[in-house]
């Protein structure tokens, strides 16, 4: 018989509705787990969107106060998709409603955060899912298993990168990503945090940084309705620039960073980032280098991955490997090789094992031991940016490790409201 999950939403954005339609596709690719969504309730403070939830998504219900959503004893699951400042609260209060947590990285807008939503998370026994979709590419988790099978020997090197121009314009205007008390840092937790994730995946973690970080364009105009960080402030006569004679706010947080590492396992790397770069649209990649070979993966070229062995007959250079079964989860999707797939699959793969862990099978990773990680290299990269000089990445963070659910509705919880924002909106 199957199993039924109630599933709450909070915050009504791209990443809601994906997160939405993963959830839905699960028994496509994934049958075996036998399991039936129901969408019990949203939340969001915008009243389009929350017609969206109801009439588009299928939600049965959809309200202003995010409380309502976890406290409902229906929801068993809940996926947090809003700004950045709202992951902490939110995700305590899943976890002591006794729910299930499948939360959008950053955890925190600080490591204390994030390390706060871990402890509560292994102090309840609560699964708590991380949206660093980037580690189910199935190429990337074939590069995993190359690296930890000695095919590219003792790893010496890393190169890793998000290069993004999505905040180049100086016509796009202030939003929350540009705000540190909402989003917290800036491209350091939104990009290089997918960068630490996916090397700390493959090569292991980083143990001292020395970062630097940059303001590129200082400025935003503030603009009135639903604006996100991919618009572009225009009037009728065309477009208007700050400086134009636009209102315009000051961004408090960085636009680029870039850092050397070590890592624990002995090998140095330089790992960047940037959201005002001109030409990149999501350049996300990773090169590895070894005694024995290495590899070099790219995002825009998601099912491909250049790799070389040094110890293949004649000089065979760089060959291209395609994606096909047998790497990752490929074959849930894709029936030969070469037939590409894409981000929204990822999200899939991310759904099917937060599932898994869900119903007790195997632990949820990347999860909030994997966050707290991240943010700890985050934390020392901000730190050095400061000090100009090298600083360690904390491993003296809470004792948390992947966690497998008790699913049972919880007791009514009761908490403190003085202060909480009603803002769930993500985009």
């Amino acid at each position: 018989m199957s199993r039924r999950l109630g599933v709450g939403l909070l915050g009504v954005g791209w990443m809601g509705a994906l997160h939405t339609r993963s959830y839905r596709r699960l028994a496509d690719h994934y049958p075996e787990l036998d399991v039936t969504f129901e969408l019990v309730a949203a939340a969001d403070p915008d009243p389009r969107r929350r017609r969206r939830a109801v009439e588009q998504l299928g939600y049965g219900r959809a309200d202003e106060d995010w409380r309502s959503v976890v406290e409902d004893p229906g929801v068993d699951v809940v996926s947090v998709t809003s700004p950045n400042y709202l992951h902490r609260e939110m995700a305590l209060g899943v976890i002591a409603a006794n729910k299930q947590l499948w939360v959008e990285k950053p955890v925190g807008t600080s490591v204390a955060q994030t390390e706060q939503v871990a402890l509560a998370a292994a102090a309840a026994g609560t699964v708590g899912a991380v949206g660093f979709n980037y580690r189910h590419v199935p190429l990337i988790e074939h590069a995993v298993s190359l690296v930890a099978g000695g095919s590219l020997g003792a790893i010496t090197g890393v190169r890793g990168w998000f290069l993004n121009d999505y905040a180049s314009d100086p016509r796009g205007p202030i939003n929350w990503r540009f705000l540190r008390s909402e989003a917290g840092s800036g491209v350091l937790g939104d990009l290089m945090s997918h960068v630490v994730d996916l090397a700390a995946a493959i090569v292991g973690p980083l143990s001292e940084v020395v970062a630097s970080t940059d303001v590129v364009i200082g400025r935003r105009p503030l603009a009135s309705g639903d604006a996100d960080h991919f618009s572009v402030v225009a009037t009728d006569r065309g477009p208007v620039m700050p400086e134009g004679g636009m209102p315009s706010v000051p961004v408090e947080n960085e636009d680029s960073a870039r850092a050397l590492v070590h890592f624990a396992g002995g090998a140095t790397g330089f790992l960047e980032a940037g959201r005002a770069v001109v030409g990149p649209h999501c350049s996300l990649g990773i090169a590895v280098y070894g005694s024995a070979g290495s590899l070099l993966w790219d995002f825009e070229r998601m099912n491909e991955m250049d790799l070389y062995l040094a110890d293949a007959p004649g000089d065979p250079g760089y060959r291209r490997v395609l994606a096909r079964p047998g790497h990752g989860d490929y074959a849930r999707f894709q029936p030969g090789p070469a037939i590409s797939m894409g981000y929204d699959d990822l999200k899939v793969v991310e759904a099917a094992r937060f599932v898994r862990a869900v119903l007790g099978g195997e632990p949820c990773a990347p999860g909030l031991a994997e966050a707290v990680s991240a943010a700890q290299a985050i934390d020392a990269m901000e730190r050095s940016a400061v000090s100009r000089s090298w600083e360690p990445v904390s491993s003296a963070g809470p004792a948390v490790g992947s966690q497998r659910a008790t699913v049972a509705p919880g007791p009514e919880v009761t908490r403190t409201r003085e202060g909480a924002s009603q803002r769930t909106d993500q985009v």
